[in-house]
Protein backbone atom coordinates (compact mmCIF):
# COMPACT_ATOMS: atom_id res chain seq x y z
CA UNK A 1 0.00 0.00 0.00
CA UNK A 2 1.30 3.42 -0.97
CA UNK A 3 0.81 6.39 1.34
CA UNK A 4 1.31 10.01 0.32
CA UNK A 5 2.55 12.22 3.16
CA UNK A 6 2.55 16.00 3.00
CA UNK A 7 2.35 18.86 5.43
CA UNK A 8 -1.28 19.91 5.00
CA UNK A 9 -1.46 21.39 8.50
CA UNK A 10 0.30 24.10 10.53
CA UNK A 11 1.15 22.48 13.83
CA UNK A 12 0.32 19.71 16.33
CA UNK A 13 -1.78 20.53 19.36
CA UNK A 14 -4.00 18.66 21.81
CA UNK A 15 -4.17 15.48 23.89
CA UNK A 16 -4.31 11.83 22.81
CA UNK A 17 -4.19 8.50 24.61
CA UNK A 18 -1.43 6.21 23.38
CA UNK A 19 -2.48 2.59 22.60
CA UNK A 20 -1.62 -0.26 24.93
CA UNK A 21 1.96 -1.35 25.47
CA UNK A 22 2.76 -4.34 23.27
CA UNK A 23 5.46 -5.76 25.55
CA UNK A 24 3.01 -5.79 28.45
CA UNK A 25 0.20 -7.20 26.29
CA UNK A 26 2.36 -10.18 25.30
CA UNK A 27 3.42 -10.83 28.88
CA UNK A 28 -0.05 -10.38 30.35
CA UNK A 29 -1.36 -13.15 28.08
CA UNK A 30 1.59 -15.49 28.69
CA UNK A 31 1.74 -15.17 32.47
CA UNK A 32 -2.04 -15.15 32.97
CA UNK A 33 -2.23 -18.38 30.97
CA UNK A 34 0.22 -19.93 33.44
CA UNK A 35 -1.69 -18.73 36.50
CA UNK A 36 -4.43 -20.98 37.85
CA UNK A 37 -7.70 -19.06 37.97
CA UNK A 38 -9.33 -16.06 36.32
CA UNK A 39 -7.32 -13.13 35.02
CA UNK A 40 -8.72 -9.96 33.43
CA UNK A 41 -6.69 -7.85 31.02
CA UNK A 42 -8.03 -4.40 30.18
CA UNK A 43 -6.82 -2.19 27.32
CA UNK A 44 -5.14 -5.03 25.42
CA UNK A 45 -3.11 -3.97 22.38
CA UNK A 46 -4.82 -3.80 18.97
CA UNK A 47 -1.53 -4.65 17.24
CA UNK A 48 -1.21 -7.89 15.31
CA UNK A 49 1.82 -9.10 17.26
CA UNK A 50 0.16 -9.44 20.70
CA UNK A 51 -2.84 -11.07 19.03
CA UNK A 52 -0.48 -13.69 17.61
CA UNK A 53 0.47 -14.51 21.20
CA UNK A 54 -3.19 -14.57 22.29
CA UNK A 55 -4.20 -16.94 19.49
CA UNK A 56 -1.34 -19.32 20.24
CA UNK A 57 -2.49 -19.76 23.84
CA UNK A 58 -5.96 -20.62 22.61
CA UNK A 59 -4.31 -23.42 20.62
CA UNK A 60 -2.47 -24.44 23.80
CA UNK A 61 -5.81 -25.14 25.50
CA UNK A 62 -6.27 -21.95 27.50
CA UNK A 63 -9.84 -20.59 27.82
CA UNK A 64 -9.59 -17.03 26.49
CA UNK A 65 -12.58 -14.82 25.68
CA UNK A 66 -13.19 -11.16 24.95
CA UNK A 67 -15.88 -8.97 26.53
CA UNK A 68 -15.90 -5.46 25.07
CA UNK A 69 -12.47 -4.05 25.99
CA UNK A 70 -11.55 -6.92 28.33
CA UNK A 71 -9.64 -10.14 27.73
CA UNK A 72 -10.81 -12.81 30.18
CA UNK A 73 -8.53 -15.78 30.83
CA UNK A 74 -9.66 -18.83 32.77
CA UNK A 75 -6.70 -21.14 33.10
CA UNK A 76 -5.89 -24.40 34.86
CA UNK A 77 -2.29 -23.26 34.96
CA UNK A 78 -1.38 -26.05 32.55
CA UNK A 79 -0.94 -26.06 28.78
CA UNK A 80 -2.14 -28.72 26.33
CA UNK A 81 -0.44 -30.13 23.25
CA UNK A 82 -1.43 -28.16 20.14
CA UNK A 83 -2.90 -29.97 17.15
CA UNK A 84 -1.38 -27.54 14.64
CA UNK A 85 1.68 -25.37 14.15
CA UNK A 86 1.74 -22.25 16.33
CA UNK A 87 1.80 -19.16 14.13
CA UNK A 88 3.80 -16.24 15.55
CA UNK A 89 3.05 -14.02 12.55
CA UNK A 90 5.60 -11.21 12.45
CA UNK A 91 6.26 -11.26 16.19
CA UNK A 92 9.81 -11.98 17.32
CA UNK A 93 8.71 -11.49 20.92
CA UNK A 94 6.13 -14.26 20.58
CA UNK A 95 8.55 -16.73 19.03
CA UNK A 96 11.48 -16.08 21.37
CA UNK A 97 9.51 -16.04 24.62
CA UNK A 98 7.37 -19.05 23.78
CA UNK A 99 10.39 -21.10 22.72
CA UNK A 100 11.55 -20.90 26.35
CA UNK A 101 8.14 -21.77 27.75
CA UNK A 102 7.45 -24.64 25.35
CA UNK A 103 10.91 -26.24 25.58
CA UNK A 104 10.11 -27.57 29.07
CA UNK A 105 6.57 -28.83 28.40
CA UNK A 106 5.63 -32.53 28.24
CA UNK A 107 4.53 -32.25 24.60
CA UNK A 108 5.98 -31.27 21.23
CA UNK A 109 5.20 -28.10 19.32
CA UNK A 110 6.30 -26.13 16.27
CA UNK A 111 6.64 -22.34 16.12
CA UNK A 112 6.28 -20.79 12.66
CA UNK A 113 6.24 -17.20 11.42
CA UNK A 114 5.72 -15.07 8.35
CA UNK A 115 8.35 -14.55 5.68
CA UNK A 116 10.01 -11.69 7.58
CA UNK A 117 10.12 -13.47 10.95
CA UNK A 118 11.42 -16.65 9.32
CA UNK A 119 14.57 -14.75 8.32
CA UNK A 120 15.32 -13.47 11.81
CA UNK A 121 18.05 -15.11 13.94
CA UNK A 122 16.95 -17.43 16.74
CA UNK A 123 20.43 -18.65 17.69
CA UNK A 124 20.49 -16.25 20.64
CA UNK A 125 17.69 -18.20 22.34
CA UNK A 126 18.34 -21.69 20.96
CA UNK A 127 21.89 -21.77 22.36
CA UNK A 128 21.01 -21.11 26.04
CA UNK A 129 17.94 -23.36 25.83
CA UNK A 130 20.13 -26.15 24.44
CA UNK A 131 22.47 -25.69 27.39
CA UNK A 132 19.40 -26.29 29.59
CA UNK A 133 18.77 -29.58 27.78
CA UNK A 134 16.17 -28.36 25.30
CA UNK A 135 15.66 -30.22 22.04
CA UNK A 136 14.96 -27.68 19.29
CA UNK A 137 15.33 -28.38 15.58
CA UNK A 138 15.72 -25.50 13.13
CA UNK A 139 17.24 -24.65 9.77
CA UNK A 140 20.40 -22.67 10.53
CA UNK A 141 18.84 -21.31 13.74
CA UNK A 142 15.82 -19.84 11.96
CA UNK A 143 12.10 -20.61 12.06
CA UNK A 144 10.28 -22.88 11.97
CA UNK A 145 11.39 -24.05 15.41
CA UNK A 146 10.47 -27.69 16.07
CA UNK A 147 10.41 -28.09 19.85
CA UNK A 148 10.51 -31.53 21.43
CA UNK A 149 9.37 -30.78 24.98
CA UNK A 150 11.29 -32.34 27.86
CA UNK A 151 12.36 -31.58 31.44
CA UNK A 152 15.03 -28.87 31.54
CA UNK A 153 18.02 -28.23 33.78
CA UNK A 154 18.82 -24.92 35.50
CA UNK A 155 21.46 -22.63 34.08
CA UNK A 156 23.45 -19.58 35.11
CA UNK A 157 23.63 -17.81 31.78
CA UNK A 158 25.85 -14.83 31.02
CA UNK A 159 24.49 -13.11 27.94
CA UNK A 160 26.77 -11.22 25.58
CA UNK A 161 23.94 -8.86 24.71
CA UNK A 162 21.34 -7.01 26.74
CA UNK A 163 18.11 -8.47 25.37
CA UNK A 164 14.73 -8.63 27.06
CA UNK A 165 13.69 -11.40 24.70
CA UNK A 166 16.67 -13.59 25.53
CA UNK A 167 16.29 -12.91 29.25
CA UNK A 168 12.55 -13.57 29.23
CA UNK A 169 12.96 -16.76 27.21
CA UNK A 170 15.39 -18.21 29.76
CA UNK A 171 13.31 -17.09 32.74
CA UNK A 172 10.20 -18.74 31.27
CA UNK A 173 12.19 -21.93 30.78
CA UNK A 174 13.43 -21.75 34.38
CA UNK A 175 9.96 -21.04 35.75
CA UNK A 176 8.87 -24.66 35.31
CA UNK A 177 12.00 -26.52 36.43
CA UNK A 178 11.29 -28.86 39.34
CA UNK A 179 13.15 -29.22 42.68
CA UNK A 180 13.34 -25.46 43.26
CA UNK A 181 16.51 -25.30 41.15
CA UNK A 182 17.49 -21.73 40.36
CA UNK A 183 18.02 -20.41 36.84
CA UNK A 184 19.74 -17.05 36.40
CA UNK A 185 20.49 -14.63 33.55
CA UNK A 186 23.21 -11.96 33.70
CA UNK A 187 23.29 -9.16 31.12
CA UNK A 188 25.98 -6.57 30.33
CA UNK A 189 23.33 -3.89 30.92
CA UNK A 190 19.77 -4.09 32.19
CA UNK A 191 17.39 -4.58 29.26
CA UNK A 192 13.67 -3.80 29.54
CA UNK A 193 12.39 -5.52 32.67
CA UNK A 194 8.61 -5.90 32.23
CA UNK A 195 9.00 -9.67 32.62
CA UNK A 196 10.64 -9.41 36.02
CA UNK A 197 8.21 -6.79 37.32
CA UNK A 198 5.06 -8.63 36.27
CA UNK A 199 6.32 -12.03 37.43
CA UNK A 200 7.17 -10.55 40.82
CA UNK A 201 3.75 -8.86 40.99
CA UNK A 202 2.14 -12.27 40.31
CA UNK A 203 4.08 -13.96 43.11
CA UNK A 204 6.94 -15.64 41.27
CA UNK A 205 10.07 -16.73 43.12
CA UNK A 206 12.28 -14.17 41.43
CA UNK A 207 15.28 -12.21 42.63
CA UNK A 208 16.91 -9.22 40.94
CA UNK A 209 20.44 -8.11 41.80
CA UNK A 210 22.21 -5.59 39.60
CA UNK A 211 22.13 -7.07 36.06
CA UNK A 212 21.34 -10.62 37.22
CA UNK A 213 17.83 -12.07 37.46
CA UNK A 214 17.22 -15.44 39.14
CA UNK A 215 14.06 -17.56 39.14
CA UNK A 216 12.83 -20.93 40.38
CA UNK A 217 9.61 -22.92 39.97
CA UNK A 218 6.67 -20.73 40.92
CA UNK A 219 2.91 -20.75 41.23
CA UNK A 220 1.64 -17.56 39.60
CA UNK A 221 -1.43 -15.78 40.93
CA UNK A 222 -4.13 -14.62 38.50
CA UNK A 223 -4.27 -10.87 37.99
CA UNK A 224 -6.40 -7.96 36.88
CA UNK A 225 -4.32 -5.53 34.84
CA UNK A 226 -5.10 -2.35 32.93
CA UNK A 227 -2.32 -2.08 30.38
CA UNK A 228 -0.77 1.36 30.03
CA UNK A 229 0.27 3.13 26.82
CA UNK A 230 3.32 2.01 24.85
CA UNK A 231 6.23 4.47 25.02
CA UNK A 232 7.64 2.98 21.81
CA UNK A 233 4.41 4.08 20.11
CA UNK A 234 4.53 7.43 21.91
CA UNK A 235 8.03 8.05 20.51
CA UNK A 236 6.71 9.07 17.07
CA UNK A 237 4.47 11.74 18.57
CA UNK A 238 7.24 12.91 20.91
CA UNK A 239 9.60 13.46 17.99
CA UNK A 240 6.94 15.03 15.77
CA UNK A 241 6.02 17.59 18.45
CA UNK A 242 9.70 18.41 19.05
CA UNK A 243 10.43 19.14 15.37
CA UNK A 244 7.19 20.71 14.04
CA UNK A 245 7.18 24.44 14.95
CA UNK A 246 4.70 25.71 17.55
CA UNK A 247 3.59 22.20 18.55
CA UNK A 248 2.44 21.38 22.07
CA UNK A 249 0.84 18.04 22.89
CA UNK A 250 0.08 15.78 25.87
CA UNK A 251 0.27 12.00 25.60
CA UNK A 252 -1.93 10.34 28.22
CA UNK A 253 -1.29 7.21 30.30
CA UNK A 254 2.15 6.25 28.96
CA UNK A 255 4.39 3.62 30.57
CA UNK A 256 7.51 5.19 32.10
CA UNK A 257 9.51 2.10 32.99
CA UNK A 258 13.12 3.35 33.33
CA UNK A 259 14.37 0.53 31.08
CA UNK A 260 12.19 1.96 28.27
CA UNK A 261 12.58 5.74 28.65
CA UNK A 262 15.86 6.19 26.80
CA UNK A 263 13.97 8.18 24.15
CA UNK A 264 13.01 10.76 26.79
CA UNK A 265 16.57 10.98 28.13
CA UNK A 266 17.99 11.51 24.64
CA UNK A 267 15.37 14.10 23.70
CA UNK A 268 16.00 16.05 26.92
CA UNK A 269 19.78 15.89 26.43
CA UNK A 270 19.25 17.40 22.97
CA UNK A 271 17.30 20.29 24.51
CA UNK A 272 13.79 18.93 24.17
CA UNK A 273 11.06 20.57 26.26
CA UNK A 274 9.45 17.51 27.89
CA UNK A 275 7.56 17.31 31.18
CA UNK A 276 6.05 14.34 33.04
CA UNK A 277 2.60 14.95 34.54
CA UNK A 278 0.48 12.89 36.97
CA UNK A 279 3.04 10.16 37.61
CA UNK A 280 1.60 7.01 39.22
CA UNK A 281 2.03 3.22 39.50
CA UNK A 282 0.14 0.32 37.89
CA UNK A 283 1.04 -3.31 38.75
CA UNK A 284 4.51 -2.26 39.80
CA UNK A 285 5.09 -0.15 36.68
CA UNK A 286 5.56 3.63 36.54
CA UNK A 287 2.97 5.46 34.40
CA UNK A 288 2.28 9.10 33.60
CA UNK A 289 1.30 11.75 31.05
CA UNK A 290 3.98 13.32 28.83
CA UNK A 291 3.86 16.97 27.71
CA UNK A 292 6.02 17.86 24.70
CA UNK A 293 6.66 21.25 23.07
CA UNK A 294 8.56 22.25 19.93
CA UNK A 295 12.21 22.82 20.78
CA UNK A 296 15.51 23.98 19.31
CA UNK A 297 17.69 20.88 19.47
CA UNK A 298 21.40 20.04 19.51
CA UNK A 299 23.11 16.82 18.49
CA UNK A 300 24.47 14.31 21.00
CA UNK A 301 26.24 10.96 21.31
CA UNK A 302 24.09 7.88 21.94
CA UNK A 303 25.91 4.71 22.97
CA UNK A 304 26.60 2.15 25.71
CA UNK A 305 24.09 1.17 28.33
CA UNK A 306 21.34 3.49 27.06
CA UNK A 307 21.06 1.53 23.79
CA UNK A 308 18.90 -1.33 25.18
CA UNK A 309 16.58 1.33 26.63
CA UNK A 310 15.84 2.82 23.20
CA UNK A 311 16.79 0.16 20.64
CA UNK A 312 13.34 0.18 19.00
CA UNK A 313 13.27 3.98 18.90
CA UNK A 314 16.54 4.50 16.99
CA UNK A 315 14.84 4.91 13.58
CA UNK A 316 12.69 7.77 14.88
CA UNK A 317 15.64 9.19 16.87
CA UNK A 318 17.51 9.37 13.55
CA UNK A 319 14.67 11.53 12.20
CA UNK A 320 14.92 13.70 15.33
CA UNK A 321 18.67 14.08 14.83
CA UNK A 322 18.21 15.49 11.31
CA UNK A 323 16.57 18.49 13.00
CA UNK A 324 19.25 18.98 15.69
CA UNK A 325 22.19 21.32 15.20
CA UNK A 326 25.55 19.58 15.01
CA UNK A 327 26.49 15.92 14.93
CA UNK A 328 24.53 13.03 16.47
CA UNK A 329 26.43 9.77 16.62
CA UNK A 330 24.65 6.49 17.40
CA UNK A 331 26.90 3.52 18.19
CA UNK A 332 26.82 0.12 19.96
CA UNK A 333 23.54 -0.54 18.11
CA UNK A 334 24.65 -3.41 15.88
CA UNK A 335 21.66 -5.47 17.04
CA UNK A 336 19.53 -3.22 14.82
CA UNK A 337 20.77 -5.31 11.90
CA UNK A 338 18.75 -8.27 13.27
CA UNK A 339 15.34 -6.62 13.48
CA UNK A 340 12.43 -6.81 11.01
CA UNK A 341 14.91 -5.30 8.57
CA UNK A 342 18.57 -4.32 8.80
CA UNK A 343 17.45 -1.11 10.43
CA UNK A 344 20.84 0.59 10.19
CA UNK A 345 21.09 0.24 6.42
CA UNK A 346 17.36 0.82 5.92
CA UNK A 347 17.19 4.03 7.99
CA UNK A 348 20.29 5.52 6.38
CA UNK A 349 19.21 4.59 2.85
CA UNK A 350 15.70 6.00 3.13
CA UNK A 351 16.55 9.19 5.05
CA UNK A 352 19.24 9.98 2.47
CA UNK A 353 16.49 9.89 -0.17
CA UNK A 354 14.72 12.64 1.79
CA UNK A 355 17.84 14.80 1.88
CA UNK A 356 19.27 13.88 5.29
CA UNK A 357 23.03 14.15 5.87
CA UNK A 358 23.44 10.68 7.37
CA UNK A 359 26.07 7.95 7.09
CA UNK A 360 26.11 4.31 8.12
CA UNK A 361 28.69 2.83 10.50
CA UNK A 362 29.14 -0.87 11.42
CA UNK A 363 27.25 -0.40 14.71
CA UNK A 364 25.10 2.65 14.07
CA UNK A 365 25.00 5.92 12.16
CA UNK A 366 26.22 9.51 12.13
CA UNK A 367 23.75 12.31 11.42
CA UNK A 368 24.71 15.92 10.63
CA UNK A 369 22.02 18.50 11.26
CA UNK A 370 20.08 20.70 11.11
CA UNK A 371 18.93 19.70 7.63
CA UNK A 372 15.92 20.79 5.61
CA UNK A 373 14.46 17.54 4.30
CA UNK A 374 13.37 17.96 0.69
CA UNK A 375 11.12 14.98 -0.04
CA UNK A 376 9.60 14.58 -3.51
CA UNK A 377 10.53 10.89 -3.64
CA UNK A 378 9.37 7.37 -2.87
CA UNK A 379 10.69 5.54 0.21
CA UNK A 380 10.54 1.89 1.23
CA UNK A 381 9.50 0.28 4.53
CA UNK A 382 11.29 -3.09 4.12
CA UNK A 383 8.29 -4.81 5.78
CA UNK A 384 9.24 -2.90 8.96
CA UNK A 385 6.52 -1.14 10.93
CA UNK A 386 8.92 1.10 12.87
CA UNK A 387 10.61 2.32 9.73
CA UNK A 388 7.21 3.03 8.16
CA UNK A 389 6.14 5.19 11.12
CA UNK A 390 9.50 6.98 11.27
CA UNK A 391 9.26 7.87 7.58
CA UNK A 392 5.71 9.15 8.14
CA UNK A 393 7.01 11.59 10.79
CA UNK A 394 9.85 12.66 8.49
CA UNK A 395 7.26 13.29 5.77
CA UNK A 396 5.50 15.79 8.02
CA UNK A 397 8.46 18.18 7.74
CA UNK A 398 9.67 17.63 4.15
CA UNK A 399 9.41 20.56 1.73
CA UNK A 400 7.52 18.44 -0.78
CA UNK A 401 5.31 15.34 -0.40
CA UNK A 402 6.74 11.82 -0.15
CA UNK A 403 5.29 8.43 -1.03
CA UNK A 404 5.78 5.56 1.43
CA UNK A 405 5.60 2.11 -0.15
CA UNK A 406 4.39 -0.69 2.12
CA UNK A 407 2.75 1.59 4.67
CA UNK A 408 0.36 -1.23 5.66
CA UNK A 409 3.11 -2.67 7.89
CA UNK A 410 2.17 0.00 10.44
CA UNK A 411 -0.82 -2.21 11.32
CA UNK A 412 1.56 -4.78 12.83
CA UNK A 413 1.92 -2.62 15.92
CA UNK A 414 -0.22 0.52 15.62
CA UNK A 415 -3.44 0.27 13.55
CA UNK A 416 -4.74 3.74 14.51
CA UNK A 417 -1.38 5.51 14.10
CA UNK A 418 -2.47 7.94 11.39
CA UNK A 419 -5.86 8.55 12.99
CA UNK A 420 -4.21 9.82 16.19
CA UNK A 421 -1.91 12.10 14.21
CA UNK A 422 -4.92 13.54 12.40
CA UNK A 423 -6.52 14.35 15.77
CA UNK A 424 -3.49 16.55 16.62
CA UNK A 425 -3.08 18.32 13.29
CA UNK A 426 -4.23 21.94 13.21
Amino acid sequence: MQKVINKDFKTLNGEITIPADKSMSHRAIIFSSLAKGKSIIKNFSDGQDPHSTLNIFKHLGVDISQDENKIIINSSGKLSAPIQDLDCGNSGTTMRLLAGLLAGQNFNSTLVGDKSLSKRPMKRIIEPLTLMGANIDSDEYKAPLIINGKPLQPINYVSKIASAQVKSCILLAGLGIENNDITSVTEPYVSRNHTEILLKYMGANIEIKNTTVSISKSELKPIEIDIFGDISSAAYFIVAALIIPNSKIILKNVGLNPTRTGILDVAKSMGGNIKILDKREICGESVGDIQIEYSELNGCNISGEIIPRLIDEIPIIAVLATQAKGITKISDAQDLRNKESDRITAVVTELKKLGANIDETPDGMIINGKTQLTGECEVETYHDHRLAMSLYVAGLITQKPIIINGFEWVDISFPNFEQLFNELKQ
